[in-house]
């Protein structure tokens, strides 16, 4: 990868060529938007890591959430299909609830989220009454969700002033991958069985960083 990112094409590129990077370290050396952004792009003038989410997922190819021990980043599409075939043991959502292999609270959540192509974080939370007196636990189901590759961030929007401007932080649009990547996705995912997922992408992972401890590389991975 580049040694820094200064435009928002270094982190997409980074993206396909690397196909997981994380927003923070995650313990393999220099995989990861963090260690590669000079701290002047952070929260200077410019726009930064923050501003260029939207930007990257717009280019194609890629997806976004919280993936990495409950913390973010990106996957290219080329991997995310094991990935989330891992993640999800093999399982459909709902045949992980008929199971019970997933909370009421989760298919509550996840029930909002698919019933349109895709939705604002508010929208999902207003939708879901989680709010002030009503529902609990809004960021850690999502988040939950995004860990089991059930849920995507496929955008990031911004309010705007009276002139048109964009201010404030990005506003997460979630989605479900079936619904943002399509057939592409849908139509693939259970091909391989989870280990087999599993394998496939550990062993990419050792060609890309033979010098890491294969026990960092596997914590990259995550549980089911």
């Amino acid at each position: 990868m580049k040694k820094y990112f200064r435009r928002k094409e270094d982190v997409y590129e980074a993206v396909q060529e690397a196909g997981f990077l994380p927003f923070f370290p995650c313990g393999i050396k220099g995989l990861s938007i963090e260690e590669h952004t000079p701290e002047d792009l952070w929260f200077g003038s410019e726009p930064g890591p923050w501003e260029w989410k939207g930007p990257v997922l717009r280019m194609g190819n890629c997806v976004y959430g919280k993936f990495f021990d409950n913390k973010a980043g990106y996957i290219s599409t080329k991997w995310f299909r094991d990935f989330a075939n891992w993640r999800r043991n093999g399982y459909d959502f709902d045949a992980r609830f008929n199971d019970n292999l997933a909370s009421y609270e989760d298919q509550y959540l996840y029930n909002i989220i698919s019933s349109r192509s895709s939705m604002l974080s508010y929208e999902a939370k207003g939708l879901g009454n989680y709010c002030k007196g009503g529902r609990k636990g809004f960021d850690m189901h999502i988040t939950r969700l995004q860990m089991q590759g059930y849920v995507i961030v496929s955008d990031f929007e911004y309010k705007q002033d009276k002139h048109g401007n964009d201010y404030g932080w990005g506003i997460c649009r979630y989605a479900l991958p079936e619904n943002f990547l399509g057939k592409r996705f849908s139509n693939h995912i259970y091909t391989h069985t989870p280990e087999e997922s599993r394998e496939r992408i550990l062993k990419y992972l050792q060609q890309e960083f033979p010098q890491e401890d294969v026990r960092d590389l596997v914590r990259l991975l995550g549980k089911q």
